[in-house]
């Protein structure tokens, strides 16, 4: 009995060895062609699944928050999760897509009709359904097809979450964000509130078991923090906590750096670390709080946090034991991996400066005396004007409404974890249309100041007060295109 059991042991390592030996020699698996090294450690348990008999339908909702070849990594992620999921055994009639859909054709692509997610990875875009694309990517359709509202939804695919009680969701975004809300390409934004009373009135209708939430964007911990229930079987994790930013990586001149004709950012860095993570990892055997013990270690950039960020989590922590294989599906060819992986450090630029620096890189690689080349400096121009301006006009009213000695320490105090942003949504969102109004469009840059406005909803101020310090701090400015008359008002 002992000798058969070496004997199969040896086999075990010597079938174990070929194949790792194969992979080096064709360059790798087909799964892991490009990624960082994988200890593989053979192992005698049998792969069993103890969560069958639970899995009604598995439904994802993907939703890339932005639009522009500089946010190139917001729908080059949504397109990679897509792939993910379809390889997992997801069906694309339960897969719902959001993104804008303008990068792949955009003059900057080097590679038209392709996206890709790695720098040398393979395209993500082809096959992936466009149901909710160009100006019906918005906050108000997301909700409808959380809500299984077919009659709510304006235009696209008329897809929606059409859950049943024993069904799972999961729901990944990536985009720009700020204190309490998360950008669209279209306004008003997602503002925290409104999405958790749509998760509340989902999870009223009884239309689904159990619900899991990724989320990348910039502040992204404080659109739940404070304000996310525990008892609604959702569980949350987010790029960041409420006070910091998110990271996008991939990005030329860093390493690792995307191919040379790429002038932008492939990917985010929480994004590329869940969907990376899931690639390398035997679904059926890792857990929800495996994988996010894996991300946080690498969104860290291995705890180098003035170059990564703190990985939240929010909701219900009690079903974090689950495989993944319930929300992300299995590929078969995974199988045989195993629940442990190396990485080293990545290069990574603040989600807030990653379209300067896409403009940077243009302005560097066209012709020089071109009109072309004009025309990106004036935009490089006007892009850093507005953002001034908006952060002189903050520091502005903070001095007229608190004075001078508490004017940025009220605009920028945190609460204490577990405390709302705000108390009062409503209030929070006519500030913003107000100093809209007056001073111009947010933009995806100013949303990190909802924090500001947050605190003078906060302190009680009057609208009379707002609208005055608004009036004095932005006098004279004109927002040309950059006016909520053409952006629209992002609350």
């Amino acid at each position: 009995m002992a000798t058969t059991m070496r004997r199969r042991r040896t086999t075990t390592l010597l079938l174990f060895s070929l194949v790792l030996l194969e992979a080096i020699l064709s360059g790798g698996a087909a799964r892991l062609n490009h990624w960082e090294p994988v200890i593989r450690m053979p192992t005698d348990e049998p792969d069993i699944d103890q969560d069958s008999g639970e899995i009604g339908t598995r439904w994802a909702v993907l939703v890339a928050g932005s639009a522009g070849y500089g946010n190139y990594r917001h729908q080059a992620d949504v397109c990679h999760a897509y792939q993910l999921l379809r390889k997992g055994g997801l069906k694309e009639e339960n897969i719902i897509v959001f993104m804008y859909d303008d990068i792949a054709t955009s003059e900057f692509n080097p590679r038209p009709g392709v996206i890709i997610n790695h720098p040398q990875g393979d395209d993500v875009y082809a096959g992936v359904p466009k149901d909710y694309t160009g100006q019906n990517v918005t906050a108000a359709n997301l909700y409808a097809v959380l809500l299984g509202n077919k009659n709510a939804v304006k235009g696209g695919s008329g897809k929606v979450v059409d859950s049943k009680p024993n069904d799972r969701i999961f729901l990944y975004y990536s985009d720009h964000g700020g204190p309490g809300v998360l950008g669209m390409p279209n306004m008003p934004y997602l503002y925290a509130m409104d999405f958790i009373e749509v998760l509340q009135k989902k999870h009223a209708s009884g239309n689904y078991k159990k619900m899991v939430i990724y989320i990348e964007a910039c502040e992204s911990g404080s659109v739940f923090e404070g304000v996310m229930p525990n008892d609604m079987n959702i569980y949350v994790t987010t790029a960041s906590n409420a006070q910091e930013s998110s990271w996008g990586t991939y990005c030329p001149g860093m390493d690792p750096s995307p191919p040379p004709e790429y002038i932008t950012c492939l990917g985010d860095l929480y994004s590329v670390a869940w969907m990376e993570d899931s690639e390398t990892h035997n679904l059926k055997r890792e857990t929800i709080k495996q994988q996010f013990s894996s991300v946080k270690l690498r969104t860290s950039n291995y705890n180098t946090y003035t170059a990564g960020s703190h990985v939240m989590e929010y909701g219900n922590t009690n079903f974090t034991l689950e495989k993944l294989h319930l929300y992300q599906g299995f590929d078969p060819a995974s199988v045989n991996f195993p629940p442990n992986k190396l990485h080293s450090p990545m290069g990574v630029v603040n989600q807030r400066d990653a379209d300067l620096l896409f403009l940077w890189h243009l302005y560097k690689k066209t012709e020089a005396n071109s009109l072309k080349k004009a025309e990106i400096l004036n935009e490089i121009s006007k892009t850093m004007k507005h953002r001034s301006h908006i952060d002189k006009s903050i520091d502005l009213i903070g001095f007229m409404l608190y004075g001078p000695e508490k004017g940025s320490s009220v605009l920028n105090s945190v609460r204490a974890p577990g405390v709302p942003l705000v108390d009062d949504w409503k209030c929070l969102k006519s500030t913003v249309r107000l100093f809209e109004t007056h001073c111009g469009s947010l933009t995806q840059y100013g949303m990190k100041h909802m924090r500001a406005f947050a605190n003078v909803c906060n302190s009680g101020i009057t609208r009379e007060s707002m609208e005055e310090a608004f009036v004095a701090a932005c006098s004279g400015y004109e927002a040309g295109d950059l006016h909520p008359s053409n952006q629209g008002y992002s609350a």
